[in-house]
């Protein structure tokens, strides 16, 4: 694993694509490598401040530089650019009880691109076609984080997963099998509405 004088050495020669590599090697988010891989900067930037939370190192003097290039990145509609990243980002910004206006249009962002089904496209436009990994993915990084569950339709995508978990690839269905846990918290209910 990265130490943090590493990460700080790739973050600042400006290596964002082999920081993520190096950060995402040996985790169960690297089966979603390639959907990050179209934005390293913010995806490693996320994944850094995740893994330096890991490490109980949430304030290592590069942690605000991370939170930084993050908030500078988010879109006007509120994304990173991809559903994927997006869900990282949030997580990252969210960690220690992180909140503001930044993680409310992230998850608007998330809110609005889910299907009817309960589950995500891969391309972040909603009437692309579902996608299960990128999906597994978004619960993975949020699936307990309660306003992630208010902002969107989480009992659909939960059952989305529950009803469809056989059919899905390898991969999707690995991921899904780590964002289980995250998503069936004590406080979590099939019936409980969403806002």
């Amino acid at each position: 694993m990265m130490t943090v004088r590493q990460m700080q050495r790739l973050w600042n020669c400006g290596k964002y694509a082999r920081l993520l590599d190096e950060l995402i090697a040996l985790r169960v988010e690297a089966l979603a490598a390639a959907e990050l891989a179209h934005w390293p900067c913010a995806a490693a930037a996320a994944l850094a401040l995740v893994r330096l939370d890991e490490l109980n190192q949430p304030h290592a003097p590069l942690c605000p530089t991370l939170i930084r290039a993050i908030l500078a990145q988010q879109e006007s509609d509120g994304g990173w650019g991809d559903v994927a990243v997006t869900a990282l980002c949030l997580r990252a910004l969210s960690l220690c009880h992180g909140h503001g206006l930044a993680i409310q249009r992230g998850m608007n962002y998330l809110a609005q691109l889910q299907q009817p089904a309960g589950i995500w496209p891969k391309i972040p436009i909603r009437r692309m076609a579902a996608d299960p990994l990128v999906s597994a993915f978004v619960l993975l990084q949020l699936g307990d984080h309660e306003p992630f569950r208010a902002a969107v339709d989480f009992p659909a995508a939960v059952e989305w997963f529950d009803s469809h978990g056989p059919d899905i690839d390898p991969a999707a269905k690995t991921l899904w099998d780590h964002a289980r846990p995250r998503c069936a918290g004590a406080e979590f209910s099939l019936f409980q509405p969403h806002n």
